[in-house]
């Protein structure tokens, strides 16, 4: 599947942490990938969904060697980026975070992220994690298997 085949239907897209970190840090290898879905929320075209866990994954490198830029610039994308929801975890995205646990056996971070998700009404999970495609209840779509189409 490609890029295209992938968001078709899409108007809300949850950004799981490796495609933020990899826009940001403009990772060689997922970049050009990345940047084109970043382009297609900054024109409006999607809508991003970010969760807590997202920020705080972001922010674990950048606090550990002081990159105080680097600090603003994952804050500034996940909580004020432009057409981004930034989606707060509350008791009920943690009972179903704990459901979603026990039904795929998914991480606590990776469950909460898709209660996060699914509470928001996206049609689609980029992640770069193929674990996550077990997970039925919408789209996931990984970014090494979108990158492998492009080549």
């Amino acid at each position: 599947m490609n890029i295209a085949e992938g968001l078709q239907n899409v108007t809300h897209l949850f950004l799981d942490t490796a495609p933020v970190i990899y826009y940001v840090e403009r990772n060689p290898h997922y970049f050009d990938l990345v940047e084109i879905i970043f382009d297609l929320i900054d024109k409006g075209l999607l809508t991003a969904v970010v969760s807590p866990v997202t920020l705080s994954e972001c922010l674990v490198v950048p606090y550990r060697l002081k990159l105080v830029q680097l600090q603003r610039d994952f804050f500034d994308l996940i909580v004020h980026g432009n057409n981004t929801i930034f989606l707060p975890i509350d008791h009920n995205l943690a009972q179903q975070a704990a459901e979603l646990r026990a039904q795929y056996n998914l991480t606590l971070t990776d469950a909460l992220q898709i209660s996060t998700a699914l509470a928001a009404g996206c049609e689609a999970f980029l992640t770069n994690d193929a674990m996550i495609k077990r997970v039925t209840e919408l789209g996931v779509l990984v970014l090494s298997d979108l990158a492998a189409s492009m080549q």
